[in-house]
């Protein structure tokens, strides 16, 4: 817990910082101030709006009492088996099944699955999935990749920041012009530094909040099930969706889309990898 509350904090910090920089970097003291504001902005908006901005994203609406009672029984009796809350359960109308969470903490957590996904897999394959998704709110997982999704995408917009500076800000003798070495290093830099600060949150916690659910469970098939028929269906079926928030989701739900830069936000560790460390988890699974 105390690991996560850290790297929270180092993300926040580390946006503030590099928008303070880059301001510097592109419009001198002037650009300074304009980079601070903008940085300690997003830092406030990506604390306390980031789970909003995946629900929309989505165009999840919150199951109404009365509906899917079935899959609000199995996601309460997850949550008390975790030892903690239940998450909000919503909907996304979204044909390609999926499944993610979201939320600042436990009782603001969300879960949210697709009309695709309760259409494509069984009970016990969507209680899996569903596991999976109560192990990221157990582990605290949810504000920290809620939060890396806004940073990528703050990120990215300053590498387009940069891109535009470097066609209209050039030429200038103003003190203030941006530097064209520094416009064109941070242009090639800012989408790179995305996809490593993704990848190195999304990996190793897609692998825990597997372990976890599988444990929730007490059993690790339905879920490995689920895992090869989201994989195959993100295939044949793209969502749409901003690449950053893809993170987020049990499964990369870009894998079949055709996207400019989509490529930098494939941060799942891969499928068959989750699959063979769920059966390997389960001594009467090793082996076949």
């Amino acid at each position: 817990m105390y690991k996560n509350g850290l790297k929270t904090f180092t993300l926040l910090a580390g946006l503030a910082g590099f928008f303070i920089l880059v301001g510097s970097m592109l419009g001198g003291p002037t650009g300074l101030v304009i980079g601070a504001v903008l940085g300690f902005g997003l830092v406030g908006g990506s604390y306390w709006f980031s789970d909003r901005l995946a629900v929309r994203s989505a165009r999840a609406v919150e199951v109404p009492p009365g509906q899917l009672e079935w899959l609000r029984s199995d996601l309460a009796a997850l949550a008390e088996r975790a030892g903690m809350a239940t998450p909000r359960l919503f909907v996304s109308p979204d044909v390609q099944p999926n499944a993610f969470a979201t939320g600042r903490n436990e009782r603001t957590a969300v879960v949210c699955v697709t009309e695709g996904l309760l259409a494509v897999l069984d009970r016990d394959e969507v209680r899996g999935v569903v596991a999976h998704e109560v192990a990221h709110v157990r582990h605290r997982d949810i504000l920290i990749g809620s939060i890396a999704a806004a940073v990528a995408t703050g990120i990215s917009m300053l590498a387009n920041l940069a891109m535009f500076a470097s066609m209209f800000g050039g030429g200038s003798d103003d003190d203030d012009a941006p530097n064209p070495l520094a416009v064109l290093v941070l242009a090639l830099v800012a989408p790179v530094a995305a996809t490593v600060m993704q990848m190195a949150l999304s990996r190793s916690r897609e692998f825990e909040a597997d372990r976890l659910g599988a444990e929730l469970m007490g059993d690790p098939r339905p879920l490995a099930r689920a895992l090869a028929k989201l994989d195959s269906a993100a295939r044949a079926l793209p969502m749409d969706i901003p690449p950053a928030q893809a993170t987020a989701y049990i499964v990369n739900p870009l894998t079949g889309r055709d996207v400019k830069f989509s490529n930098l936000f494939l941060t799942h560790p891969p499928t068959e990898a989750r699959i063979a460390a769920l059966l390997a988890s389960d001594p009467a699974l090793a082996g076949r």
